[in-house]
């Protein structure tokens, strides 16, 4: 058998089965639900049906129990379910009644054990499964395998069902793969926006408010403000209209558009006082809106296309188990827009489009790939058009030789889209931007242009975000940069620490209020703390990009002693001199702080 990437998930299967085989001898009480293989790792649900709750120390146990397990060098063995009467009612009769469900399930899929064996033969271990396995246990390295955490998980992922204990692990050919990727867990870890969150004031999501609804505090606001800016300025430029539109409507808007149909689970209703009253829903959306702006006015050929954009904040049920931080939320601003094209205008606006996606993610040195999600099963409009949609995405990407997936049937269920996911410092990818093409709300709200022969047509109509929305964005940025933004983000610029507060603080003051009147975002911290203690606080714990020191001979020099995060002391400069550099900096929108190149750090 092939060590290699291709038999990773066979691995990571097999070493499940180990694992299960171990809880259960640890574990007397446990009853085993499922237990795939996964992209990084492999998981199993468990059923301890004494109480017991797993803990750290137990996983080590049970850690040890698979290298004990391991070094037996057990076969396994595949066996075809011959009687599954039979097989049910032994698996009833042992308590297994997960995996009785499922062999009922799939007593037509000719359904196989596999049995882990003894030398002598003996089944040590058996488990519903269609495999495929390793032949044997030597494959899997005893140091080679890591079970990382417990989780809770209902039974089918149904809230109604029975919460079970998930062991979430994984496993590698080789021990220096497993350590790079504990590696980069722990990396991840300090990333995690969600500590970061609460370590530098960032937001907060509080349960009197409700789950996935963000207060923005000023610190992430601040970033927010700048990226807001960033956004209106390039719609702009590249030719947009800014719009705003209402956070509610009549149900009517939403049966027209077909939302209540393919998307009524998802949205929030307001109650009526009485049956008289209209029904209102909280928008999920911003397109039926702009299509009605649109619809406002006569449209020729000449006018097109139309670009429209919105900062529109919307409000998308969610279930409570799927809520997290700012990357998974129920209220949520899209930066959205919709472009209304002849056919003609399709492909290169499609290309206007993807250049607006690729300018914005090197502004933070973020690289993506991009994926293709065609027609899903339930979907409204006509096969042509969706057939002319597909079309128009692929030969826009075709053109330009760029490289794509093909996502079968995970597009929209009024039109296909291209999904660009973005990839972070330690090389996780992010859904963010997005282009969706739609022949089908143009037809269903009627809308038209006068083309050259004088014939009314229909446009089509493009969907696109660029960041997706700001609260998933800003939660990316945070773990992309482990919450140090560069200096045109930082809630804070520099910060201004006076050596002796009681000779140097007026000097430290004018150069603060120097800084603020250059429009660069100072504090100045003349607490009683020790200047070391405010210096470490400043870089290292609020993260912020230079601290201006100050003292007798600054004072003397008309001077600042400069400190960068994450590289220390820089030099002395002119007052003028480094304010000049830290607005080239942010004029620049630049991710690499000007001390990099004056210490010779790359």
């Amino acid at each position: 058998m092939e060590k290699d990437e291709s038999t990773l998930r066979v691995l990571r299967h097999s070493t499940s089965h180990i694992m299960a085989q171990a809880v259960q001898k640890l574990f007397p009480s446990a009853k085993l639900a499922i237990g795939p293989a996964t992209d990084s790792g492999f998981y199993y649900d468990f059923d301890l049906t004494d109480g017991h709750a797993f803990s750290p120390e137990d996983l080590a146990k049970i850690e040890e129990e698979m290298r004990n397990i391991v070094k037996q060098n057990l076969t396994f063995e595949k066996y075809y379910v011959e009687d599954v009467d039979a097989k049910i009612a032994e698996f009833k009769a042992q308590g297994e009644v997960y995996k009785a469900e499922l062999l009922e399930e799939h007593r037509n899929d000719n359904p196989t054990l596999y049995l882990t064996k003894d030398k002598d033969g003996n089944v040590l271990f058996n488990d519903l499964c269609a495999g495929p396995h390793i032949p044997n246990t030597s494959y899997i390295k005893p140091n080679a395998f890591k079970l990382l955490k417990v989780a809770g998980a209902y039974w089918r992922g149904n809230e109604k069902n029975k919460m079970l204990q998930r062991i979430y692990a994984t496993a590698y050919w080789h021990k220096e793969d497993l350590d790079a990727y504990l590696h980069f867990l722990e990396e991840a870890e300090k990333r995690d926006h969600r500590k970061l969150g609460t370590q530098l004031d960032l937001f907060s999501v509080r349960e009197e408010i409700g789950g996935g609804l963000v207060l923005w505090h000023p610190n992430l606001y601040t970033v927010r403000e700048e990226i807001e800016n960033y956004w209106r300025t390039e719609h702009r430029k590249r030719g947009y209209v800014i719009v705003q539109t209402p956070q509610l409507a009549k149900s009517k808007l939403w049966e027209i558009s077909g939302h209540i149909d393919h998307y009524k689970e998802n949205m929030f209703f307001i109650q009526k006082d009485n049956e008289d009253d209209d029904q209102y829903i909280v928008k999920p959306m911003n397109c039926p809106f702009h299509i009605l702006i649109y619809q406002s006015q006569r449209h020729s050929y000449r006018s097109l296309p139309l670009r429209m954009a919105e900062l529109g904040t919307v409000y998308r049920r969610e279930k409570s188990g799927a809520l997290s931080g700012l990357t998974r939320v129920q209220g949520f601003t899209q930066d959205d827009a919709h472009v209304f094209c002849t056919p003609e205008q399709l492909v290169d606006e499609i290309n206007e489009i993807i250049d607006f996606v690729a300018d914005t993610m090197a502004i933070f040195k973020m690289e993506f790939e991009v994926e293709l999600s065609t027609r899903p099963e339930s979907f409204v409009g006509e096969i042509e058009n969706w057939n002319r949609a597909e079309a128009g995405l692929k030969e826009a990407m075709d053109r330009r030789g760029m490289k794509y997936e093909i996502n079968e049937g995970d597009g929209a269920f009024y039109g296909p889209k291209i999904d660009f996911k973005v990839k972070d410092a330690i090389g996780r990818t992010w859904q963010c931007a997005t282009i969706q093409l739609d022949f089908n709300l143009p037809e269903r709200f009627d809308i038209k242009y006068q083309d050259k022969d004088g014939s009314m047509k229909t446009p089509v109509m493009l969907h696109r975000v660029i960041f997706g929305s700001m609260e998933r964005f800003h939660g990316i940025l945070i773990e992309h940069f482990a919450g140090a933004f560069p200096t045109w983000l930082a809630p804070t610029q520099v910060a201004v620490v006076p050596i002796a507060n009681d000779r140097h603080t007026d000097y430290a003051e004018s150069v603060y209020k120097k800084l603020r009147a250059a429009g660069i975002r100072a504090n100045l911290d003349d607490r009683s703390e020790s200047m070391n203690y405010k210096i470490r606080e400043a870089l290292q714990d609020k993260k912020i990009p230079y601290v201006c020191v100050v003292g007798d001979k600054e004072i003397e020099t008309n001077s600042v002693a400069v400190r960068a995060r994450g590289i220390g002391q820089i030099g002395t400069f002119k007052v003028e001199d480094f304010v000049e550099k830290v607005e080239d900096e942010i004029k620049e929108r630049s991710i690499d702080s000007f001390a990099k190149e004056l210490a010779n750090v790359k």
